[in-house]
């Protein structure tokens, strides 16, 4: 048997880790709800989190809980195109990311919108006719690339001049879906090449790259946060749009971290005491500086290790029902919504509770609705490719999970099999 303690391994996470006992659906539904509860002082009360003065500026919770995003989707999207065929895979993608963000853009532009407007107008007459209004809106948002603009027909501007909003955009947690499709492009090109099978190696280094930059950041920057003075650079990418350099280093990094936890999980030791080192490291990053360099890989460890070695009890959560993804979507719109309805004056807590209420209702109506039905089409296959098959001409593609919702399972050996459980997103 092998000893346990503080100062001895449990085993490696290849070794530990079950895609019938694990505790990502916990760690995603903590994240999602993160990102609401940080949301709260910006767009109910005109600014950040606590942890943005506490940490130095150097972060808020909410783009914490994008980081840890990331870093869990990096573990099992690469898993899942270590197991799949490029068709199937980036089906599986397409399923989990874009349903869900097409019925949420469609509930807040033809709904919610239209309704606040009412509120403020005492009618829709200019809604639907505005030149920056529901029409302008969907056609630059359906691909992440948010290219419309922020603002449907101007509802939101008309809070801020009234003094009730203080965000100028109807869902800004969007922001971060097309760097997540980005990472899922390129982590299909790399399993399309061969690389996370044959040259697993690439991954790490490529990391190690985005590390060196974020680091030279820290060493030439005036303090010790390390944050970059020029955050205005971007790059346009096809489809999705101008993509700022930071996030591109930044969120890069942290898929690449899970993605490295996933192609090396046998070396990856799930050790109490590391866990204890992480914690710490990130405690003392977040006060005093250096959490872009250091603080980021003591999180990530500390996700893993927490996925691994949570009570069971918590490992049933997210397993049938992931509402994570639906509260993410929809969370900043119903912050929006009840700040322009004057909901700021039952307090945070009273706000907070109100906008967790709403957007969890709106989560499980996304989750049965859209993103359930959705992923049952995981194993569908065209019906000319299915024939092919069916001659004897090649397979049409792996099955597995789906997406940012992929199944837990994604982390286990190729050549092993399991059921789905925790599911991993934006």
């Amino acid at each position: 048997m092998r000893p346990t303690g503080l100062l001895h391994s449990r085993g490696t996470l290849a070794e530990l880790f079950s895609g019938r006992a694990n505790s990502f659906g916990l760690l995603r539904l903590l994240l999602a709800t993160s990102v609401v509860v940080s949301h709260v002082y910006p767009l109910g009360y005109g600014h950040l989190d606590p942890l943005w003065l506490r940490s130095g500026q150097q972060t808020d919770l909410g783009k914490m809980a994008v980081v840890g995003f990331f870093v869990l989707s990096g573990f099992m999207i690469t898993g899942s195109g270590r197991r799949t065929t490029i068709g199937r895979y980036g089906w599986h993608r397409a399923l989990r990311i874009m349903p869900g963000l097409w019925g949420s853009l469609l509930i807040s532009v033809l709904v919610i919108m239209p309704l606040l407007y009412h509120w403020q107008h005492g009618t829709t007459a200019g809604f639907w006719d505005h030149p920056h209004g529901p029409r302008a809106y969907l056609l630059g948002t359906w691909n992440t690339s948010l290219s419309g603009g922020w603002d449907v027909s101007g509802t939101i501007a008309e809070g801020i001049r009234r003094g009730t909003n203080f965000d100028q955009s109807v869902n800004g947690a969007l922001w971060s879906l097309k760097y997540e499709l980005l990472c899922y492009v390129m982590v299909g090109l790399l399993a399309a090449g061969g690389v996370l099978m044959r040259a697993r190696r690439f991954v790490p280094l490529a990391a190690a790259a985005l590390w060196i930059l974020i680091l030279n950041d820290w060493i030439k920057a005036t303090g010790w946060r390390g944050i970059p003075g020029d955050m205005n650079t971007y790059v346009d990418f096809p489809f999705l749009g101008g993509m700022s350099t930071h996030f591109l280093i930044h969120l890069g990094f942290a898929f690449l971290l899970g993605a490295t936890v996933q192609l090396y999980r046998e070396r990856i030791p799930i050790h109490d005491g590391l866990a204890l080192a992480a914690l710490l490291t990130l405690a003392v990053t977040m006060r005093w500086g250096g959490l872009f360099v250091i603080g980021y890989p003591a999180f990530a460890y500390l996700l893993f290790w927490l996925a691994i070695r949570l009570p069971k009890p918590f490992q049933r959560i997210g397993r049938k029902r992931d509402f994570s993804y639906g509260i993410y979507i929809y969370g900043f719109t119903v912050e929006q919504a009840l700040a322009m309805l004057g909901f700021v004056k039952y307090g945070k807590l009273g706000f907070l509770a109100c906008a967790l209420a709403c957007t969890v209702v709106l989560a499980a109506f996304s989750w049965y609705a859209v993103e359930a039905p959705a992923m049952r089409l995981k194993d569908w296959t065209p019906r000319p490719i299915a024939r092919f098959k069916a001659r004897g001409g090649g397979s049409a593609g792996g099955g597995g999970g789906s997406a940012a919702g992929e199944s837990a399972t994604a982390g286990a050996d190729p050549r092993q099999s399991g059921s789905a459980a925790a599911r991993v997103g934006a």
